[in-house]
């Protein structure tokens, strides 16, 4: 993908340039807000990973809102050390499709990345039915079946399945799932999480011979068929 990436902290943006480089995507580079507005403006995008507190008298969110008025609908992953609920809330307000707070693992945010950009291709034909081995959804008739077994699911363990689909053979962390599936209304210390993928485990993992939901160590969880 041709990402644009607008951050003014010299040892962030190398770190994050040279892991994107070599995961095989081409980096466009701003260090300021007034040049990153100028690149994300008038050239083609497929994600833009975007600082909020920049130098040059245009901040992140403006940048934001200045793209959405001109409807300009390029995924935008928001990049802060600002990591109170309401400055993420007013990020996503502002029309950021997800948000990333400082320190992170690269592997997090190449997973979010990748995730936006999946997200931006598929919205021409919206997806309706997710596969991974022999696990199936049907997002439309909210039917789960493996080996050709229904699964009965609530609908909060449909949604928690669905993200784990979408992202198979990725680390998901435990922040993604609260932002993802709980919409922030949990505490990232509450168990909640672990609850509700042991339950899932239940019904998709221990009928069967194999184990499709594995634990990754101080990481969080990933499904994938083998």
């Amino acid at each position: 993908m041709r990402i644009l990436l607008v951050e003014d902290d010299p040892t962030v943006r190398g770190f994050v340039t040279k892991g994107l480089a070599e995961t095989g995507h081409l980096i466009e580079q701003a260090d300021n807000g007034k040049d990153g507005l100028f690149l994300a403006v008038s050239e083609k995008f497929d994600v833009i990973i975007l600082d909020r507190m920049l130098p040059g008298g245009i901040d992140g969110l403006r940048i934001l809102e200045t793209l959405r008025a001109q409807s300009n609908a390029t995924p935008v992953l928001i990049l802060s050390a600002l990591a109170d609920v309401d400055d993420r809330v007013a990020g996503l307000k502002a029309g950021g499709d997800d948000y990333l707070t400082k320190p992170f693992a690269f592997s997090e945010l190449l997973a979010r990345v990748d995730a936006l950009g999946r997200r931006s291709r598929n919205e021409a034909t919206p997806q309706t039915r997710l596969e991974v081995g022999n696990l199936e959804m049907d997002l439309l008739s909210r039917a789960v079946k493996r080996e050709g077994q229904k699964i009965d699911l609530q609908p909060r363990e449909f949604r928690l399945l669905e993200f784990l689909m979408r992202h198979a053979g990725q680390v998901v962390t435990r922040t993604m799932l609260l932002e993802g599936v709980w919409d922030y209304h949990f505490d990232p210390q509450t168990n909640v999480i672990d609850v509700h993928v042991s339950r899932l485990r239940q019904k998709v993992d221990k009928p069967f011979e194999h184990p499709m939901i594995h634990t990754v160590r101080n990481a969080g969880y990933m499904l994938r068929a083998d």
